[in-house]
Parts: structure tokens; C-alpha cells; sequence
């Protein structure tokens, strides 16, 4: 088994550093920022603002009136080493099982994916609903997913022309990944799905609905459905919860 780099600190302005772990999406080394953003959050230290754990590093944002960049990298590195305590408090990613409403009114660009892939629309609902992804990271928006694990089959270029607006819970495929919209926005990216789950709620505790090391499936559901099911949602009877943690 090829050994893995050392981390690389490095200093971003004066109240920042980031800590690389590779070049490259891959789930070991998303495991290894997710493990020292655990191991950091454990410490508690004090003067540490913030961390955006991202694809292949972990952003850290300091107060240097409080803890200076030297300290700062002497924690890391012993994080580093000893990791994070077990029983940690987010420990583990979680697994959720999301319905999404595919194709119409829900995905427009599913029809085009399908005639790009030479498949039929079913075909494209199954097997993005077979997969199991990762989450790597929230970013772009508040709440924004970015998911690995995109069937190879529906690898896809991003829109030559992107669009101007997509609604919430747009269930979308960007190159190799999907990604689960938090918010209307601009997209570049192939709109198959919406799912009544919202992911960014400013008013609920906590405020995103996944994180990073999270496990999402996909679960196809008709019209009424999805209208139900947000109707419900919307009146709070129900609240989206995980199914479990990750083994």
C-alpha cells in the first residue's frame, strides 16, 4: 500500500492556515481532514474561530490576539498524531435516505441527460438512485452538498450555457459528481431531481441538514408524493432525520 504524504501547513493571510492532505479527490484523504477537523473540535482550542473542511484540506480560522500560528501548528501536529477521542461528538458520518422527485417538473434536464447517454429516463433514475454517496463538502452556498460517487455511466459536462436560477433541493450532475442544492441560485449544472428536504434552514437547529462524511441515498418518488411530503415538511409535522451513522 502506497504510504501517504505528510500534510502540508500552510498560512492563508495572518488568521488563517490550511492543511493539505493530497492533490486529488479521494475518500482516504477527505477521511483524514474530516478526522483532524474532529480531532481540532475535541481541543476546543481557544482563539480557533472556525474550520472548512473541504475535498483534500481543512481550513482553520484563528484569532492570532489569542492564539498565535505558531501554537496553532504545534496543536495541529499533535492532533495529527493522536487523533480524535472516540465517543467525539460527530464521530461518525451519518447515513440519510432522501426523496427526490425526478424528471418534469422536478428535473428538466433529465430528458436531455437521457438522449446524451443514450438511455432512457428510467434507466438514468435507477442508476442514480442505486449509487451511494459521499458528502465531501458544504460550500458555494449555504449548505451546498457535493457528492462523490456518481455512477460512472452518468458522468456528465457541466451545461455549456448555465442557468439562472434553480430552485432549492435541485438534485443536480456536475462532470463526476451530483450535489444537492441548499438554495435558488445560478447553476451550471444538469437539473434531474428536487427533493422536499430542505438543507439549509436558518431557523432550525443546526442550521444544514447534511455535513461532510455523510452518507446520502436517493430515493425516487412520484408527484403526489413529493407534494405530500413537503406539505407535511412545511407544517412540521415530520422533521428529516438520519436513518443511522456510518459503520
Amino acid at each position: 500500500m502506497t504510504e501517504m504524504a505528510p500534510p502540508r501547513i500552510l498560512p492563508v493571510g495572518d488568521c488563517a492556515v490550511s492543511v493539505q492532505f493530497g492533490e486529488i479527490v479521494d475518500l482516504s484523504i477527505n477521511a483524514r481532514v474530516l478526522a483532524l477537523d474532529r480531532s481540532l473540535t475535541a481541543a476546543a482550542l481557544p482563539g480557533v474561530v472556525e474550520m472548512v473542511p473541504t475535498y483534500r484540506s481543512l481550513l482553520i480560522h484563528f484569532d492570532p490576539l489569542q492564539i498565535s500560528a505558531a501554537a496553532l501548528e504545534t496543536a495541529i501536529h499533535r492532533c495529527l498524531v493522536e487523533g480524535a477521542p472516540s465517543g467525539t461528538a460527530a464521530s461518525e458520518g451519518r447515513q440519510w435516505q432522501v426523496p427526490v422527485g425526478y424528471g418534469g417538473e422536478f428535473g428538466m434536464d433529465l430528458s436531455d441527460l437521457a438522449g446524451r447517454h443514450g438511455l432512457s429516463e428510467e434507466a438514468i433514475v435507477a442508476t442514480h438512485s442505486s449509487a451511494t454517496y459521499h458528502v465531501y463538502m458544504i460550500g458555494f452556498a449555504p449548505g451546498f452538498a457535493y457528492l462523490g460517487g456518481l455512477p460512472e455511466r452518468l458522468k456528465t459536462p457541466r451545461r455549456s450555457e448555465p442557468r439562472m436560477l434553480t430552485p432549492a433541493g435541485s438534485v443536480s450532475i456536475g462532470g463526476a459528481q451530483s450535489a444537492v442544492a441548499s438554495v435558488p441560485l445560478p447553476s451550471g449544472w444538469h437539473m434531474i431531481g428536487r427533493t422536499p428536504f430542505a438543507s439549509f434552514d436558518p431557523s432550525r437547529d443546526p442550521v444544514f441538514l447534511f455535513r461532510p462524511g455523510d452518507v446520502i441515498r436517493f430515493t425516487a418518488i412520484g408527484p403526489a408524493d413529493w407534494y405530500s411530503l413537503a406539505g407535511r415538511l412545511q407544517r412540521g409535522e415530520i422533521v428529516p432525520q438520519p436513518e443511522g451513522r456510518c459503520a
